[in-house]
């Protein structure tokens, strides 16, 4: 009797005819000669998920699988033709279905979460060196040439993206920030990489709160002092609005004359306190402060993208190449938590990911009837011991 790999219940997160009418919408497939967009989704997924290092190595390993082809809809693959599509077919596919998986994420979310909390930030991708240098040169930020990956996470037991932008490295964090959808009622959190006024005002007309640190050279006077707290690493807590209508130039601060609130908390480590800013008048000074240090929740998801999934190491240097691993890094992320939540599983995502990636093309009903098996044969094992001692 047929049962589905580990690898087609992971794929059940997808819907192959959303996919497909995607691929119908930028005619991908259009001088596709049998290797289509979703053999192309399967093999890069395949990548992510065994930790192929090179095209051989996916080649080698997807190959090995031919009795699973079929009920997967794809068919054995040849690294030069996976490489000639990362090459040559637009992104667009692979972003559209990314950012859908991560509407699916939200809109669950929402229904699970009383308290939104979104963290913000980007992570620099590094490309240099030949066949980079061709489209990559003239992106180059203040640390690195390459690309950015920017996102949106809501923070909780596990980091979920919920929106995503790749941009070149020299593409200001705050240009992006502006770009990413505000939802009433959500806390967002983010360094002072994204630090405009106006779009500060943006989030508290919206309805939404914000929580950032605040420059040391920021026109705001002191209106009063806003609450106590008992908390000795709290400093100060109060009200401030900003001096200036027109900080320089023409610009204008939308955010003039309204109230903000400024937290000083204390670092140990550190010579110089922690200056926040916020919109938040309800929450005490020290939840204030424990949304910012949440902030590094963001950090550690990127550090453990690196570390779990391809996106340091590409298999193509043109830049549709890089684009598609990093859009299929962050799907495989998705489904990957999809699978935990839909199996019950306990085990951390990284555990998760380690077990399917040795067991990507077992069965669960075949696994689970060997189980049954051997705690069968143990159980007569022992039945029979009695009857095996000296009378």
């Amino acid at each position: 009797m047929y049962s589905k790999s580990r690898f087609g219940t992971l794929l059940e997160g997808l819907s192959r005819g959303a996919f497909d009418r995607l691929v119908e919408t930028h005619a991908a497939d259009k001088h596709s000669k049998g290797f289509g967009s979703w053999d192309q989704l399967l093999a890069m997924i395949f990548s992510q998920l065994a930790g192929c290092r090179s095209l051989r190595d996916i080649e080698a390993g997807f190959n090995q699988q031919t009795r699973h082809h079929y009920h997967l809809g794809t068919h054995p693959i040849r690294r030069s033709t996976l490489a000639d599509a990362n090459r040559k077919r637009s992104p667009a596919v692979f972003e559209r279905l990314c950012n859908q998986l991560m509407a699916g994420v939200r809109g669950k979310l929402k229904t699970e979460v009383d308290e939104l909390l979104y963290l913000i930030d980007s992570t620099p991708i590094p490309l240099q060196g030949k066949g980079y240098d061709d489209w990559a040169v003239g992106r180059q930020g203040n640390r690195t040439q390459g690309l950015k990956v920017h996102l949106m996470i809501a923070s909780g037991a596990v980091s979920l993206p919920v929106e995503q932008k790749i941009s070149a490295a020299n593409i200001n964090d705050i240009d992006i920030g502006r770009r990413f959808s505000i939802e009433a009622g959500a806390t967002y959190v983010f360094d002072k990489g994204y630090y405009d006024y106006n779009w500060w005002h943006r989030l508290d007309e919206a309805g939404a709160s914000f929580v950032t640190r605040l420059k040391r050279n920021a026109g705001v006077e002191l209106t009063g002092t806003h609450s106590l707290s008992t908390d000795e690493s709290i400093l100060a807590d109060e009200c401030v609005r900003f001096r200036n209508r027109r900080p320089g130039g023409k610009r204008l601060n939308h955010y003039h004359g309204r109230l903000l609130r400024r937290v000083i908390v204390a670092r140990p480590d550190k010579p110089n306190p922690l200056v926040l800013v916020t919109n938040d008048f309800e929450r005490s000074a020290k939840e204030i402060a424990d949304l910012y240090r949440q902030r590094w929740e963001i950090e550690l998801f990127f550090k453990w993208l690196k570390q779990n999934l391809k996106i340091k190491r590409f298999l193509g240097q043109s830049e549709n190449a890089v684009k598609i691993q990093l859009y299929t890094a962050l799907i495989a992320y998705l489904l990957v938590h999809l699978y935990r939540q839909r199996h019950g599983l306990t085990q951390t995502l990284a555990l998760v990911l380690s077990a399917l990636r040795v067991s990507l093309f077992s069965r669960h009903e075949t696994d689970d009837t060997i189980s049954k098996r051997e705690r069968r044969r143990r159980q007569d094992l022992a039945d029979l011991q009695p009857s095996l001692l000296p009378t």
